[in-house]
């Protein structure tokens, strides 16, 4: 089964939370990704929680804003879904 990605919460921390269709949810850090050169734009908080949504079917970030699914910065679904599943987060 491929993972799909419905839903994503991004967070001030440059962590975000992933909601998968079968209903696991997990959470994911990306601030030591943030370092590489492809994520770099990413380091600007209001980029990271104004353009992270879902694309491709997984976490992707729309840094463009064109809904172009070519041009975004997404992460691998499969390895998404190997994280742990995480609690909930309460708003």
């Amino acid at each position: 089964m491929f993972p799909r990605v419905v839903q994503v919460i991004p967070m001030k921390d440059y962590s975000v939370y992933v909601y998968f269709e079968d209903g696991k949810i997990v959470h994911y850090d990306m601030s030591r990704m943030i370092e590489k050169e492809v994520f770099y734009p990413l380091k600007d908080i209001d980029v990271f929680m104004d353009t992270c949504t879902v694309m491709n079917d997984t976490l992707a970030w729309d840094i463009h804003k064109n809904w172009d699914n070519t041009m975004c910065l997404d992460i691998d679904p499969d390895m998404l879904y190997e994280l742990p599943m995480a609690v909930e987060m309460i708003a």
